[in-house]
């Protein structure tokens, strides 16, 4: 019959069948109902509102529900509700409904969701009750669930996923991180330790004052140093200690600056953004290069002698091997920048953008300039009161008469923290304390004769190219008098 009269009827019959039946509906059907997508916009950001909804729920009591998920968080097992169950919730006397629901594609098409499946929460309550349940009620539920989620959640490890799906591009995976490190096991100094404390505190707080300046809510950490000496474990350390999830962004796998934005775009708020070796993550050094500085690099190439060149070659045609990948994506130093401080990177408040690097001399100045990379903190080899430290937690020990010894080995060679780790921890059970020990005092005493080495190794190096250059000077000058000579 319907058919029949939207053909055959003219429109003011329609619309008056239209609001007869829905003014029908409301008198049968008093209620009004909410959606909570999991996903929104067009960039298909989470939606906090659903996650703090799932937080505040998974806190009732789940007896009412017949269908339950089971989960493990933190070696305690959680029973979560179930797609279309309906669980009652009263607050203040009003009553309302809540359901996990999901729309399913009636055709296999490309989605740019995590999941094809549209997961929603849907709210259903009495429309007397609309403005309570609007103004007070939903309220009352993000909140709560916000702190729950804080205080409960699981921090995650995310990765962007691997070019190679097609599908997956642009999007994040995860695992659960569940890293031990901390500023109290960490071997640094200690002055330098109480900087950055006191420095993620104080961004922490910030809110207020970020947008009294101005500026988005983030900040960038730039930790450079030698191999070894701690720049994932402080990235673990400042995650653990705010609380935040890591997200560790793998450059070689991201093709374009619009995939770039997209992975920035999933990015949630309360994270550090981690690029670790970002010199060797892609070829985005010497890119802004003046032509003056070219000539003189080209100049410092043809003086070299054949040797040289040959061995230039070689080391060239070995680079462009292992840059293949490198090559292959398009992402740009300018898409990397907008990436850290552009327009799109206010789009999420509250987060970290840390950049870890060996050859800090490698990377752009603008890359690394105050304003995108706030903090400059060099990771140093192992001081005497950072291997107390690691003393303190390998061994268990404050002090030791072997300790004067450590120290001065120190201050004349060049370990890495992780090397000390290596030598103080066991390698048998119930080892003493002074075999550890000596096992480390040997090493520092072994690293500080192969520096001398290396050192009077250079010296010789310099010593003959010095002299070869005097010789080529020589017969230059030789071969010029004979020249002479033949005129």
């Amino acid at each position: 019959m319907w058919a029949m009269i939207q053909r055959y009827c003219p429109h003011q019959v329609h619309s008056l069948i239209e609001k007869f039946s829905q003014k029908l509906a409301n008198f049968f059907y008093p209620y009004v109902e909410v959606k909570f997508f999991e996903y929104i916009g067009d960039y298909y950001r989470t939606n906090e509102a659903f996650t703090f909804i799932e937080h505040y729920l998974h806190s009732k009591p789940t007896n009412q529900a017949k269908k339950l998920r089971g989960e493990s968080l933190r070696k305690s097992l959680v029973l979560k509700m179930d797609e279309r169950q309906e669980f009652h919730d009263e607050f203040e006397g009003i009553n309302v409904v809540w359901s996990l629901r999901k729309i399913v594609p009636s055709t296999k098409s490309v989605s740019f969701y995590p999941a094809d499946d549209k997961r929603y929460y849907l709210l259903t309550f009495h429309r007397g009750n609309r403005d309570f349940v609007v103004g007070t009620y939903l309220n009352h539920v993000l909140e709560h669930g916000e702190d729950i989620g804080l205080s409960k959640r699981q921090r995650r490890l995310y990765t962007n996923c691997t070019s190679g799906d097609s599908d997956m591009r642009g999007k994040w995976s995860h695992v659960i991180f569940d890293h031990p490190s901390s500023f109290e096991t960490i071997a640094m100094d200690g002055k330098k330790k109480k900087e950055i404390v006191d420095d993620l505190v104080t961004f922490s707080k910030g809110k207020d004052y970020y947008a009294r300046i101005g500026k988005p809510w983030k900040r960038g950490y730039l930790l450079y140093g030698p191999p070894g000496t701690g720049k994932s474990s402080l990235v673990a350390a400042i995650a653990n200690f705010l609380k935040y999830d890591i997200y560790d962004i793998e450059l070689t796998n991201v093709k374009t600056n619009a995939e770039l934005r997209k992975l920035l775009i999933g990015i949630t708020s309360k994270s550090v953004v981690v690029i670790e070796d970002i010199d060797c993550s892609l070829d985005l050094t010497g890119q802004r290069k003046t032509d003056s500085e070219n000539e003189n690099e080209e100049d410092e190439k043809n003086e070299k002698n054949e040797v040289n060149q040959v061995v230039a070659a070689s080391m060239s045609q070995l680079k462009d091997e292992a840059n293949k990948n490198k090559r292959s994506s398009q992402v740009t130093l300018s898409g990397l920048l907008n990436f850290i401080d552009g327009i799109w990177s206010a789009s999420t408040g509250e987060r970290l953008i840390i950049f870890t690097t060996n050859y800090v001399e490698k990377l752009d100045k603008a890359l690394i300039r105050r304003g995108r990379m706030d903090m400059h903190i060099e990771l140093s080899y192992c001081c005497f009161e950072g291997f107390k430290m690691l003393a303190m937690n390998y061994m268990s020990v404050e002090t030791h008469p072997l300790f004067e010894t450590v120290r001065g080995l120190l201050e004349e060679s060049n370990i890495s923290p992780a090397d000390v780790a290596e030598n103080l921890m066991p390698k048998v059970a119930n080892e003493e304390v002074e075999t550890s020990l000596e096992r480390l005092i040997q090493a520092l005493r072994s690293s500080k004769e192969e520096a001398k080495k290396k050192a009077e190794k250079a010296e010789e190096s310099t010593g003959e190219g010095e002299d070869s250059a005097q010789d080529k000077k020589s017969l230059l000058e030789d071969e010029e008098e004979i020249d002479n000579g033949k005129s």
